[in-house]
């Protein structure tokens, strides 16, 4: 799945000429941290992930007189991190073997109880991009359907359907995963609110 538009105009505000435009630094010290950690889960790499920030924030400073005064300069710079990830996932036509080092990833509260997640993110990184991008924005980043429909350029149908088939691939991996753990392992608790 290729997501288009990635220099496609931010959407204006109706009261473009009015509206204050976001400065660029404060805009990086706010969101740069979550950018980062959507990125992470997209490419399973924290030093990849911060590259891949870094050009999407370098490809938004660029044209920042009019992402600043969109409704969502945010979304327009995460649009960029997926269509990255995405190149980048499609060069490489493999999943990274690089495993997820917890003592620089540290997770936010809530995440941490997690007792699989070197696990969950293994399975995570065996979906197909697009999957994987639905998941990450839909479940980490907390985004709507209409969001990341908006964000992929996909229809919010299409966005349901990648996340159920997501889901049902990470629950089956999940499975397989606890069967080998051996008693004891056989609920498996997903960042997502969901038991397996």
């Amino acid at each position: 799945m290729r997501l288009r538009g990635i220099l496609r105009k931010p959407p204006r505000p109706d009261n473009a000429a009015e509206a204050a435009p976001v400065d660029f630094a404060d805009f990086v010290r706010a969101r740069s941290g979550a950018l980062v950690r959507t990125a992470t889960l997209l490419v399973g790499d924290l030093h990849t992930a911060e590259d891949l920030v870094q050009h999407a924030l370098e490809k938004a400073c660029r044209n920042w007189a009019r992402i600043g005064i969109a409704d969502s300069p945010e979304a327009y710079v995460r649009r960029i991190v997926a269509n990255l990830a995405n190149d980048r996932w499609r060069q490489l036509n493999q999943a990274p073997s690089v495993p997820l080092a917890d003592d620089r990833t540290r997770p936010e509260p809530g995440y941490g109880r997690i007792e699989h997640r070197d696990e969950l993110m293994r399975a995570l990184l065996r979906l197909p991009m697009g999957m994987r991008t639905v998941l990450v924005l839909r479940y980490f980043d907390e985004q709507s359907d209409a969001e990341i429909a908006d964000a992929l350029d996909i229809t919010a149908g299409a966005v349901r359907s990648q996340a159920a088939r997501g889901l049902a691939k990470l629950r089956a991996h999940m499975h397989d995963a606890a069967r080998s753990d051996g008693p004891g392992a056989d609920v498996i608790h997903l960042p997502f609110g969901e038991a397996v």
